[in-house]
């Protein structure tokens, strides 16, 4: 089944249109930019960052999940303006696992290997490696241009 074919730029994905029509996609692709670039509600005890106050944001569509328990997006968007430091390149992989996990629940994979690494001054790198079964794996390379640039660490 085809999905509509999004690609992921800098600070967001878009829809790719050949010829006037939307361009279709058979891979798994958009599955995981929607899986880690929608916000996910943050829970109770997640730390909001400053900004957005008391806002712990999240997909409408998750207040009516398919089956109990689904929730829709990653929470990387809580590593807003946090500092380029290894415990949040630890988090966002953790954030990030959590977000494609559904991947491995609904044995459209195997396994998902992630890395997370400060590409440079204010740009997160996810690098995502998919296992399929009896197929090779598919990577996938995000650059997310964070607002860290203010909170570097010293």
């Amino acid at each position: 089944m085809s999905d509509l074919a999004l690609v992921w730029g800098d600070f967001s994905a878009d829809m790719m249109v050949d010829g006037g029509d939307l361009v279709l996609d058979d891979s798994l692709q958009t599955a995981v930019i929607i899986s880690l670039f929608t916000d996910r509600r943050a829970d109770d005890g997640d730390v909001l960052p400053v900004e957005f106050g008391s806002d712990r944001r999240g997909w409408w569509g998750d207040a009516f999940p398919y089956e109990d328990g689904d929730r829709i997006g990653s929470k990387l968007w809580l590593l807003n303006r946090e500092k380029e430091m290894q415990v949040v390149l630890d988090r966002a992989e953790q954030y990030a696992r959590e977000a494609l996990q559904w991947l491995i629940d609904d044995r459209v994979c195997d396994r998902i290997d992630i890395e997370a690494e400060i590409v440079r001054p204010g740009w997160l790198g996810l690098g995502i490696t998919i296992h399929r079964p009896d197929t090779d794996p598919v990577e996938y390379r995000f650059n997310y241009a964070w607002d860290a640039q203010e909170a570097r660490a010293a």
